[in-house]
């Protein structure tokens, strides 16, 4: 997908169906990490630490940290890129 500044976005011009697709996608994203942070509070609300381990199966858990580790990564990364864009 081209990039385009944010005055190419204000020329009045309809959206790419790359552009729609990733406004779609943005917003699932968006959606989903609602959600996910929604069920997190509340299994650290309802819940101790030392129980969630112990009912959790263990290899799933350990595959789940990963993936947020990952994701993680990567939102630190977009962070930072707007930092220096910004700075």
């Amino acid at each position: 997908m081209q990039k385009r500044s944010a005055e190419d976005h204000a020329d009045g011009r309809a959206l790419t169906i790359d552009e729609v697709r990733l406004v779609s996608d943005l917003r699932i994203m968006h959606s989903k990490v609602d959600e996910l942070f929604q069920i997190v509070s509340n299994l650290k609300r309802r819940h101790n630490e030392s129980d969630i381990r112990i009912y959790a199966d263990e290899p799933v858990l350990e595959e789940d940290i990963s993936r947020a580790d990952q994701i993680y990564l990567w939102f630190v990364s977009l962070k930072e890129a707007g930092l220096r864009r910004t700075g």
